[in-house]
């Protein structure tokens, strides 16, 4: 497969609109992408009807937020996808330092300053059969999203509890992503911003999309790391950023229950940083606003973030 380098990095910018306070970029139809080797506009982009990431989402990807045109943690984005792809015994089809010419294609191409570069790779393209050959070229394709400028007033969040449908290797960051859905529009459909998923004993697992954590009594509380939720790189840098603040920090896993009588609560994403949550299933939580440890660790969480880019 051709490699990509820095050289080739084109002056070509695509034009922004105003969208939901924040920028949005051209139509996906009409936005610079990457796939296989080649950077094309979305709508010459094409993946044949037989490829295995279409016909059983034998896929896997990863979201790497954007901010100042620079991706936050990209490093540790490379090792996780790398872990899923050895999981799914996909071959790594490129380097570190191609996957990087990638993103900075792409962030150029298309005048990204905030927002998302989301990466996926496939394992290729065969005659349809649950049973795959080892020997399948992996298929690589990319694009660019905007995002709310972190700038932008903070928000509280409502989130609205769904039963978690997932399967059970939720580690392994796969577009089996059905489960998801199906929360994430149940959510909006009921006017909340995020699903909350809820495993058979009424514990939380995560976010539809993100991490969930509490503060109760001046703790913060995670769920601990296991095969039934996602290694998040936000997450991973918050705890950094709030052991670095000071903050008790205590890993269990937590029911509903405790999370409505919380303090505070709270979700990270790579394209959400850290968020407030105010409100589940129509329930405040603490006074319902975002509370104090809440918006100082995500102040600081985009200082630390900031300073590395």
């Amino acid at each position: 497969m051709q490699r990509v380098g820095h050289s080739q990095v084109l002056s070509h910018t695509l034009s922004k609109v105003q969208f939901n306070g924040g920028v949005a970029l051209v139509s996906h139809l009409d936005r610079i992408v990457y796939l296989n080797g080649s950077f094309l506009k979305g709508r010459d982009a094409k993946i044949s009807i037989f490829d295995r990431g279409l016909l059983f989402a034998d896929s896997v990807y990863e979201g790497l937020g954007v901010l100042q045109g620079r991706i936050i943690d990209r490093t540790m984005h490379l090792q996780r996808l790398k872990r899923s792809l050895a999981e799914l015994q996909i071959p790594n089809p490129l380097s570190d330092e191609a996957y990087f010419a990638i993103f900075d294609n792409l962030i150029d191409r298309n005048n990204l300053d905030e927002g998302f570069v989301y990466l996926q790779i496939t394992r290729g393209e065969a005659d349809r059969d649950y049973v795959y050959s080892t020997d399948l070229k992996p298929n690589v394709l990319a694009f660019v999203q905007s995002g709310p400028e972190p700038g932008n007033p903070v928000v509280g969040r409502a989130m609205q509890t769904h039963l978690d449908l997932r399967w059970k290797r939720r580690d392994i960051k796969t577009t089996n992503l059905l489960g998801q859905v199906i929360a994430k529009t149940a959510a909006d459909a009921g006017g909340a911003y995020e699903a909350l998923l809820i495993d058979d004993e009424g514990r939380i697992t995560e976010g539809g999309a993100t991490s969930f954590f509490i503060v109760r009594g001046g703790t913060l509380i995670a769920r601990p790391v296991d095969n039934l939720i996602l290694h998040g790189i936000t997450r991973q840098t918050m705890l950094r950023v709030a052991e670095e603040l000071g903050y008790d920090v205590a890993f269990r896993k937590i029911t509903l229950a405790e999370a409505l009588a919380a303090d505070e609560a709270f979700i990270t994403g790579a394209s959400s940083y850290i968020e407030p949550v105010v409100q589940i299933d129509g329930q405040s939580i603490g006074d319902g606003k975002p509370g104090i440890y809440t918006m100082a660790l995500r102040t600081r969480y985009l200082e630390v973030v900031r300073a590395e880019l």
